[in-house]
C-alpha cells in the first residue's frame, strides 16, 4: 500500500534535483530539523541553503540602498505640547 502525500508536500519541483553525498554531523542535522522544523534531513539542508542565498539577497539589497534617503511609509505623529507628570 502507498502512503498518502501530505497536503503540504510540494507535487511538483521547478528546479532540477541530484543525488548528492555529504558527511555531516547527525546531531547537527537533528538540531536545524528541529528549528526548521522541517520532517527530513534533505529538506533541512534546502532550507538552511535557501536561507544563506536569501541572506545574501538582503545583504546586497542593503548595499544597492546604502545612501539613499528611506522615508518612514507612517511616520510618527508630531508629540504633543504636553509633559508627562512623573
Amino acid at each position: 500500500m502507498r502512503k498518502k502525500r501530505s497536503d503540504k508536500s510540494p507535487a511538483n519541483v521547478s528546479e532540477p534535483k541530484v543525488a548528492m553525498s555529504y558527511r555531516l554531523s547527525p546531531a547537527k542535522i537533528s538540531r536545524a530539523q528541529r528549528i526548521l522544523g522541517t520532517k527530513t534531513a534533505t529538506a533541512t539542508i534546502e532550507e538552511a541553503l535557501d536561507m544563506v542565498v536569501f541572506r545574501r539577497e538582503l545583504i546586497d539589497g542593503v548595499d544597492a540602498a546604502h545612501g539613499i534617503a528611506i522615508e518612514a511609509a507612517f511616520p510618527d505623529p508630531p508629540a504633543s505640547g504636553r509633559k508627562r507628570r512623573g
